[in-house]
């Protein structure tokens, strides 16, 4: 398994592991993010596919909030949801 590089901010990089902890892959992104998030199930019955996606930023004004805004999105993701109520303990992150 290749191993990802590691966002310089600890609280950010702390986010994007919990992430892939839950089942979301992070792709390379251009410009000024450093990476993405996506949905493993990324369909219409996850919000109807338009926010299974977030773009991890390099320099945020302000790297906690942006690292909290990364694990509600996650934590919102109601396929994860339905999947950690049928599975306890395989998705907790």
């Amino acid at each position: 398994m290749a191993i990802r590089p590691r966002h310089p901010n600890k609280e950010i990089e702390a986010a994007v592991e919990y992430a892939t902890r839950c089942g979301w892959r992070r792709a390379k992104a251009t410009g000024h993010a450093w990476g993405r998030l996506l949905c493993p199930w990324n369909d219409k019955e996850c919000r109807c596919g338009t926010f299974c996606q977030i773009s991890i930023w390099s320099t945020p004004k302000n790297p906690e909030n942006h690292a909290r805004q990364i694990v509600r999105l996650i934590d919102g993701c109601a396929r994860l949801t339905e999947v950690r109520a049928e599975k306890p303990g395989e998705y907790n992150g």
